[in-house]
């Protein structure tokens, strides 16, 4: 495995996240600590989950998971480096009640201290806001993180799904108190979605924050979906289906898969390579429902995408380029 810095920390992390989102609603607790212990095994220590994670009436099981595989011990605990999520309502699917979601000071800390129980941990190494709180000024979340932080509950604070310019702005604040401020972005980014490429992933850059792409397969979109159609007759669903349906988007997956198949690469370890080599990118999820699915994830780690492979998915999923220049003169 290979390991880098994340951000402008001296947290290292491997190259690859164990997203956990699965654990729960659709992998069973034992096949979920198998697979923990096979991630661990495979030197990957970046384990990212949420506190909704489980959703509906679960929400929070997938927290309690990873609790449950801490507890077992054989320094499982110390080895990984724990990120989880503060932002949506806990309530079910119920409208959450008065102060029960969002960045106020009193959900976060409500929120950090459930999920620090749910997880039997006495700390979380990265504590990420999963959305933007257009209601809680800054000032008021960065107070509450600072606390958190000297109580020893919380090391690092990132961002989920965060503006180019909210990521400025929560740095900017934090530099005048003299904090730490953001030290990753959590972000929406793939070959078939590269909108990130604008501001997001710049603005991280600028202000040191590690970005860790989620959905680097697009909901399977990326990950030979044409393919297993017609050799298995799996046929997709969900965001996949209705991507599918549109014919330039299936001309384009069907482009993309040639390239690949002329190269013998399997598609969903090209996407994931092809992250990898993407200027401000620590580690993409992945959110493996099988030890199978994990073992085909690790082997993107080793595969090195020659330039005319680079040069032919650029080609098919061009990026919107540098900003401004992407959409003025």
């Amino acid at each position: 495995m290979e390991y880098t810095q994340l951000g402008r920390t001296g947290l290292k992390v491997s190259r690859l996240v164990l997203g956990t989102m699965n654990f729960g609603p659709q992998t069973e607790e034992a096949e979920s600590h198998a697979i923990m212990d096979a991630a661990l095994d495979a030197g990957l220590n970046f384990f990212d989950t949420a506190n909704v994670y489980g959703w509906g009436e679960n929400k929070g099981r997938t927290e309690s998971i990873i609790g449950n595989w801490f507890a077992k011990g054989g320094g499982r605990r110390e080895k990984v480096v724990i990120a989880t999520k503060v932002f949506g309502g806990m309530d079910g699917d119920r409208e959450p009640w008065p102060n029960h979601d969002r960045l106020s000071a009193i959900n976060i800390r409500r929120a950090v201290d459930a999920s620090l129980k749910r997880l039997q941990t006495d700390y979380i190494d990265l504590y990420q806001f999963h959305h933007i709180d257009r209601r809680t000024p800054f000032e008021e979340i960065w107070q509450a993180i600072d606390v958190l932080v000297q109580q020893g509950k919380i090391v690092y604070a990132g961002s989920s799904n965060f503006p180019g310019y909210k990521i400025a702005q929560a740095n900017e604040l934090a530099a005048r108190r003299g904090t730490v401020g953001l030290v990753s972005e959590q972000c929406l980014y793939n070959l078939a979605e590269r909108r990130a490429e604008m501001e997001v992933i710049p603005a991280a850059q600028e202000y040191g924050l590690g970005v860790i792409p989620w959905s680097p397969l697009h909901g399977g979109l990326l990950g030979g979906v044409i393919k297993k159609e017609v050799e298995g007759g799996r046929r997709a669903s969900g965001r996949a289906a209705d991507a599918l349906a549109d014919v330039a988007v299936r001309a384009q997956i069907q482009a993309y898969e040639d390239l690949l198949d002329k190269h013998g690469i399997e598609p969903g370890e090209a996407a994931l390579a092809w992250l990898l080599t993407r200027p401000g990118v620590t580690a993409p999820i992945v959110g493996p429902r099988t030890q199978g699915q994990l073992e085909s994830a690790l082997r993107a780690v080793e595969l090195e995408l020659g330039d005319e492979v680079l040069t032919g998915l650029d080609g098919i999923f061009p990026g919107p380029g540098p900003s401004p220049e992407a959409f003025a003169w």
